[in-house]
This record gives C-alpha cells, structure tokens and sequence, in this order.
C-alpha cells in the first residue's frame, strides 16, 4: 500500500471516528489556551502586583459573593481560579511534551542500535531498561528530586525522563527486530549499503510507527505524573502554576464548603488527559494491523 493510500486511509479512519475527533479537538484547546494565557486570562495569578488578598476565596461568579472577573472564584492567595488553571495548563503540557521528546529522542535511538546491532549492545541496554523498568517512574522520580534538593520544571522533566526512554527503547527495539528481517532490508545490504544509510532511511522510518502511540499515551501519563509529584509537594516549586499543587492546595478547603478550589482544577486536568486518550486509542487502533477496523 502506498503512502498516499495509507494517509488516505487514515484520515477517512479519523474523520468517521467521532471520539477521535474529539479528543484532538480538546486537546488543541488546552494547548491554544495554554499558548495564549496571557492574552485571554483577567490576570497573571503568579505576579504579585496584580493578587490581592482582598480577593480571598471567593466563590464563582454565579454563587452569591462571586466578583467579575473572578469567573470560577479564587482561592487562598486571591488567585483567580481560571487564571491559575490556565497557566497550570501550560506548566502540564510544557513538562509533557519536554518529557515525551527527550526520553522519547533517547529513547529511539537506544532502541534502534539496540535492535539493530544486537550482542552486547542489546545486552546491556535491555538490562538496564529492565531494571529500571521494574520500579515506579514515580518513585524514581521522587527519589531523584530528593537527592537533587531543589526542583524547577527543568529539574522534574528531567527526573521523569531517568526511567520514562525505557518505554521508547523497548518499543523501538522490537519493532526493529521485525523490519531489519524484511526482504528490502536484505536487498540494501546486498547492495552495500552502509549502517548509517541502512539505520535512517530504511530501518527508522519503517519501525517507528509504534512510537507514534507510545508518544500520545505517555503524553498524559507524564502530564497525571507531574500533577502527582506536585501534588505530593515534590514536583515544581511554589512560584509556577500547577495543577496537581492546586488540587493539593483545594483539599484542605474541601470541607469549608470551598468545592471550587478542587473541582476545577480536577475538572481541568481530567478533560486534557481523556482528551489526550481520546486521540492515542484512535492511534493505536489504527497502527496496529492486529485490530481490524469498520469504514
């Protein structure tokens, strides 16, 4: 099948599966929002000069006591909780797609030389993917920001990155496997061609469909990590917005009757993961020959 069949084909797949649809269409959302926060939020809810503690905890605007423009109230330190949620938005996404294109770039390349080469190479990689597989990312990432000290966004992706490639690696490596046996693998070599030729123009773009779909759903794995470890008051510092430190902050207010501390927030971060979800279970479906699919 040709490559314009098979876009053809992908895009007749996407456009009649509604739930793809929507996912992107949610997730394109949270990052146009999150691109233009300062142009379409009623403040910076991390610059000092524009909070005030007059504004503390007010409720939504709907609910007798609620202040424009304080659309979805405010919280403790009189942060708009629309504003906060925004620019929490954008601190997700900018660790999820740092993470997914560091460890996922890492990733890739262990995996193929991995695959390709084999012997030792293979050997030792795959062990120590093991072995680090064998624990929680999670945990290994509270572990590395303990003995670091200190935390900035820089400082989380990279901690998640220690023990995310390995997903990459391990996908990479066995789709190599199954290509670098095809019939036109063989004829390139016979016609001499090198590694490096046979590694990026044949090998790469033939077995890196699968990172496609290990991409998308690690995009909201890394985006519920990074709300967990700030959550956990481990993740990034006080003076960035996050949404998993806004869940944290909202659950001791919970029973004061301050539900919007929480639920928005919470709200926020559900929709962009299912909306992530949304689209990757498409993906998979799609690149994976095993699953038939109806027009």
């Amino acid at each position: 099948m040709t490559d314009r069949r098979i876009k053809s084909r992908m895009l007749s797949s996407y456009l009649h599966d509604p739930s793809a649809i929507a996912g992107s269409i949610i997730l394109l959302i949270f990052i146009w929002a999150a691109l233009l926060a300062p142009w379409i939020t009623p403040q910076n809810p991390y610059d000092l000069e524009k909070v005030s503690l007059e504004h503390f905890l007010k409720p939504p605007i709907w609910i007798e006591g609620g202040q424009a423009p304080f659309i979805l109230g405010t919280d403790d330190q009189g942060r708009g909780i629309y504003s906060t949620i925004i620019y929490g938005c954008r601190t997700s996404l900018f660790v999820g797609f740092g993470v997914v294109m560091i460890a996922g770039t890492f990733g890739i390349v262990i995996g193929l030389l991995a695959g390709y080469y084999g012997g030792w190479l293979d050997a030792i990689t795959m062990r120590l993917a093991d072995t680090l597989f064998s624990f929680s990312t999670t945990l290994l990432a509270i572990l590395f920001l303990g003995v670091f000290g200190r935390s900035s966004i820089f400082i989380v992706i990279f901690a998640i990155c220690i023990a995310d490639w390995v997903r990459y690696a391990r996908t990479m490596r066995g789709s190599v496997l199954q290509v670098k046996e095809e019939a036109y693998i063989m004829a390139a070599k016979a016609t001499g061609a090198g590694d490096l030729r046979l590694l990026l123009r044949h090998l790469l773009p033939n077995a890196i469909p699968p990172i496609f779909v290990v991409l998308a759903v690690d995009l909201a794995v890394v985006i519920m990590l990074e709300a967990t470890l700030s959550f956990l008051g481990v993740g990034v510092p006080l003076t960035e917005p996050s949404l998993g430190m806004m869940i944290a902050i909202g659950k001791n207010y919970i029973y004061a009757g301050m539900w919007w501390m929480i639920v928005f927030p919470g709200a926020a971060l559900i929709f962009l993961v299912v909306g992530i979800n949304l689209f990757a279970d498409w993906l998979r479906e799609e690149l994976n020959p095993k699953i038939q699919r109806k027009a």
